[in-house]
């Protein structure tokens, strides 16, 4: 789609991976001023110099410091920020394992960022539109097994489903303040963590993706850009009247039972 987001700034989080480079480059393509944040610094800059309008900041989102960096550098550039995409994110490729044999420390790490990483994100990125009074956009990538829980990920579903509620909190909140907050679910992505586990030679469910897939029925992942394309419509003003909503975009994963 097309739609003028000529005059906005927006900060995408996890900028420097597949699918938040995807989503900086639709904003972008569509007018906005886009600030690439990643723990990657040479990453988030690689994607801002392909962009028309964009600068990149190395950000820490677990880190409150380096988030008040990041604002700050925001406003000294732009002096305001309309859109804010909480896309960073992780999940776990060696364990993948049930509750009672998962480590505490990969709890603590997926969660932090996952989840706390968000609300440490979010609170400071508000602070500037509210303070405009214009209102503004918040999109969070949340996940589809935020909405059906699925086994031997357990602090990456209790993350995902943290964010489905908190987007729906937020938009209560913040909705009479102008700012909507929407979150999107995707379902399985073909990024490298996907290509890894399901593709590669010693991916722990390579042999398996058939079956996998067989639960979706377009019988495919999405590309990255078909969730940058979901995000660039809960941004533009074609959006306008949708708030605290949740988009799965699974290719019907969440549908119902494939029989």
């Amino acid at each position: 789609m097309r739609c003028d987001l000529r005059g906005k700034v927006a900060l995408v989080t996890g900028a420097a991976g597949a699918i938040g480079s995807s989503i900086a480059r639709r904003l972008s393509d569509n007018g906005a001023a886009v600030v690439v944040a990643d723990i990657n610094g040479e990453g988030a800059s690689q994607v801002a110099d392909g962009l028309s309008n964009a600068m990149a900041c190395a950000t820490d989102i677990r880190d409150t410091a380096s988030v008040d960096s990041t604002i700050a550098a925001i406003m000294q550039r732009y002096g305001r920020l309309d859109i804010l995409v909480n896309n960073a994110g992780v999940n776990t490729l060696a364990h993948r394992v049930t509750i009672d044999e998962f480590p505490p420390e990969e709890w603590d790490r997926i969660t932090g960022i996952d989840l706390d990483g968000l609300y440490i994100m979010s609170r400071a990125a508000l602070a500037p539109m509210l303070g405009a009074g214009k209102g503004g956009r918040v999109v969070n990538i949340a996940s589809v097994v935020g909405l059906a829980a699925m086994r031997l990920q357990s602090p990456f579903v209790a993350a995902k489903a943290g964010i489905i509620h908190l987007t729906r909190s937020m938009a209560i909140e913040l909705g009479a303040k102008g700012i909507l907050t929407n979150a999107i679910a995707p379902g399985s992505v073909m990024t490298a963590l996907t290509a890894k586990l399901f593709y590669g030679e010693d991916g722990k469910f390579a042999g398996r993706t058939q079956e996998f897939l067989a639960h979706v029925p377009l019988g495919r992942p999405a590309e990255p850009q078909e969730i940058a394309e979901t995000v660039l419509f809960l941004a533009s003003p074609a959006a306008s009247y949708i708030n605290g909503q949740i988009l799965a975009v699974d290719g019907g994963w969440t549908a119902g039972y494939m029989m």
